[in-house]
């Protein structure tokens, strides 16, 4: 009895003695921010990445030091993969002007200024305002609309039409921005090919930083949209925003 009472309590001690020095290990989080306050921002910026790849949501201050760290190392690619993240989030013009500032120095192409970013800017600041705007008309159409079929009124067929092309504009624009991502390309050879496959034609090769637009996938390809044309690159050659 008095041995099994003897391996308790000891089973008991060590069990307290690695809990407290779990304890007394630092967060890595808290770590890497230590190390970056100390200039050290090359092992802060692994211990982020460390977090994060083991599920921890990277917070904004984390995604702009992050970037400020593969700025200070120069490596472009994953400086514009964290601002466009960052982006993401909190869209900027400030931002997108940095980045595209970067993207030209660097002979990138994906980050310019042009329609296209500029209608994402605006849908991701003012998306849900233009969306409530949108709703009221159709609210009260399809509301007048209910009301006359109560009331065994007639309605014309080009009122029906008019609704319901309206309310598939209003499901375009919900649903269409969203289902298109951006990504980066992740290695230094990537090939567009013009079909899901290995076997298929190499139409460009690519370098590493180029921000593409996906807009789909097939099995281990993504389907991208480059320079106008539709191609495929294989996910592993990508970084996903």
């Amino acid at each position: 009895m008095q041995a099994l009472l003897l391996k308790i309590s000891l089973f008991f001690c060590l069990a307290g003695a690695s809990l407290s020095a779990m304890a007394s290990q630092p967060d890595p989080i808290h770590r890497a921010d230590s190390l970056f306050a100390t200039g050290d921002q090359a092992d802060a910026a692994r211990l982020y990445e460390t977090a994060i790849a083991e599920g921890q949501s990277p917070t904004d201050g984390m995604l702009l030091k992050l970037a400020s760290a593969y700025e200070r190392q120069n490596d472009v690619p994953r400086l514009l993969y964290y601002l466009q993240v960052y982006f993401d989030r909190h869209p900027d013009d400030t931002v997108l002007h940095r980045m595209n500032e970067v993207a030209r120095a660097n002979n990138l192409n994906g980050y310019e200024t042009d329609d296209l970013n500029y209608f994402y800017l605006f849908y991701k600041k003012y998306g849900i305002y233009f969306l409530l705007f949108l709703l009221i008309p159709a609210g009260y159409a399809f509301g007048v609309l209910i009301v006359k079929l109560v009331r065994k009124e007639g309605v014309p067929t080009r009122q029906k039409w008019v609704l319901l092309f309206y309310l598939i504009g209003l499901l375009l624009f919900v649903n269409l921005p969203e289902g298109v991502q951006s990504g980066i390309t992740s290695s230094d050879r990537v090939f567009l090919r013009t079909d899901p496959s290995a076997a298929a034609p190499v139409a460009e090769v690519i370098g590493r930083g180029h921000k593409v637009n996906i807009i789909g996938s097939n099995d281990i390809y993504l389907r991208v949209f480059w320079h106008n044309e539709l191609y495929y690159i294989r996910r592993d050659n990508v970084w996903v925003i």
